[in-house]
């Protein structure tokens, strides 16, 4: 996400029980995978749960920033 998604996510998260779960969600996704991917091994299990992890963590960011679009379109008018 760039500056301009933060500053909009910020600003709208507390008001915005979606946005606030989504962004909380991306953000625990993220150190799951992280805290995955820094083991020296990982089992075929393992290895399936990153990519779970990771297309999980993308479809919320794509949702995420539809509704960062939708603030952003409202600040506009």
């Amino acid at each position: 996400m760039n500056e301009s998604d933060l500053e909009l996510l910020a600003k709208y998260r507390t008001s915005d029980a979606e946005l606030e779960a989504l962004y909380s969600e991306h953000v625990a996704f993220g150190k799951l995978i992280d805290k995955l991917e820094n083991k020296s091994y990982l089992s075929p299990i393992e290895q399936t749960e990153v990519k779970e992890l990771k297309k999980k963590k993308l479809a919320g960011k794509t949702r995420l920033l539809a509704l960062l679009d939708n603030y952003r379109k409202a600040e506009a008018n």
